[in-house]
């Protein structure tokens, strides 16, 4: 057998081993990596390059070697799981850097972290005044993350005592110019309603490389031609204008009407417009 068939042989038997490993291993070994899944990587890399390439040694020899680091390595996962003082031991815990607004300088030389570098990671967080960082740790997998102070937290619906019915994942009900039935009966839609909608914004099934549909049903397309710009669909704006008219029509009716009952029963109605659209708010400015 030539040397150049050996190694391709034993590379491609190394590639088979090490896949199998990492599906084994899960998830983890290819996302953050704690201190010893970089060292168990870094091994089980290095004993498949050494294997392939070196050909005076017996490669049953090398599938061992990675055997038993697999093990090892799946071990220490599985004591992780069932103890906090094993993932603490082998992962260690989560330092905080800046509370209230001040930095923790000892914390900061125990991580060995300089300030440039504590800047740089804040700014990636959109934080860009220390003063306006309620909190912030650094994680095991040397990420840094931030809580903001209070005000300078994004306003979102819950700061305006707005309810928001539950978001679905939208889905994808054309690709690559392809209808996708599947997902369009999951949202209990057909494709003569998907062939309306096209209609609608003027664009052939075949033109479009990817259409999503959205929780409150509005389909959104990105086409082959980047150059074409697709209309962006107006029954949403057209039903807020519509029910916003007619919320300023009862509030004129009640100033311009000299009928006390009539008056009032037109001020209500306007409440109760302005209570519905308040209601519809999250879905009609979306």
């Amino acid at each position: 057998m030539s040397e150049v068939f050996q190694v391709a042989v034993r590379t491609l038997i190394a590639v088979v081993v090490l896949f199998t490993i990492t599906k084994l291993l899960g998830k983890r070994q290819v996302s953050q990596l704690s201190m010893f899944e970089y060292i168990t990587g870094i091994t089980l890399g290095s004993i498949v390059a050494y294997v392939s390439m070196e050909l005076t040694i017996k490669w049953y020899l090398g599938v061992v070697a990675l055997a038993v680091w697999s093990l090892v390595s799946l071990g220490i996962e599985l004591l992780q799981v069932k103890s906090k003082k094993m993932r603490d031991f082998f992962d260690s815990k989560g330092r905080v850097l800046i509370k209230e607004g001040k930095i923790l300088e000892e914390n900061m030389k125990k991580e060995r972290l300089t300030t440039d570098e504590l800047m740089e990671q804040l700014r990636k967080k959109m934080a860009f005044r220390v003063a306006d960082v309620e909190f912030a740790i650094m994680e095991p997998s040397g990420d840094i993350n931030v809580l903001l102070t209070r005000e300078n937290q994004p306003i979102t619906a819950k700061h305006l005592g707005i309810k928001v019915a539950p978001e679905q994942e939208p889905q994808a009900v054309i690709m690559d110019g392809e209808i996708m039935d599947e997902p369009l009966a999951t949202m209990g839609l057909s494709r003569q309603w998907l062939n309306t909608e096209l209609e609608k914004l003027g664009v052939a099934i075949e033109n479009v490389f990817l259409g999503q549909v959205d929780t409150y049903g509005q389909l959104d397309v990105d086409l082959y031609d980047d150059q074409i710009k697709v209309p962006v669909p107006q029954e949403k704006a057209a039903l807020f204008a519509i029910l916003k008219k007619c919320e300023a029509d009862l509030m004129l009716f009640g100033l311009t009407t000299r009928d006390k009952k009539a008056k009032e029963s037109y001020e209500q109605c306007a409440i109760r417009m302005d209570k519905i659209i308040s209601e519809l708010m999250p879905v009609l400015c979306r």
